[in-house]
């Protein structure tokens, strides 16, 4: 799992990559939580282009990031989930957060 990050215009950027799984999760909460403390983003979005396989490890990642910026102030939305995703996010209640874009 790769995640790559941009901070342009007060907005967080998190393009991932890859499988999002138990293992691989801790690590990209560990990146986009370190950048989102010490930037404090008025937006984060993750953008899952690149994202070929997620568990319920991903819901666990987007509703952890959720919290996160909310506590600062800020908003969260999830952008280009691939088809095959939309349905995992679609049942773990995550489109009842407004967040997918």
């Amino acid at each position: 799992m790769v995640v790559e990050t941009d901070f342009t215009d007060n907005i967080l950027t998190a393009k991932l990559y890859g499988e999002i799984d138990h293992h691989k999760a801790s690590s990209i909460r560990n990146k986009i939580d370190s950048q989102t403390e010490s930037l404090r983003p008025k937006e984060l979005h993750l953008d899952f282009t690149g994202v070929s396989f997620m568990d319920s490890s991903g819901i666990g990642l987007i509703m952890g990031r959720y919290r996160q910026v909310s506590l600062i102030g800020g908003t969260l939305k999830v952008v280009n989930v691939p088809k095959s995703l939309q349905k995992i996010m679609s049942l773990s209640g995550i489109d009842s957060l407004g967040v997918l874009k």
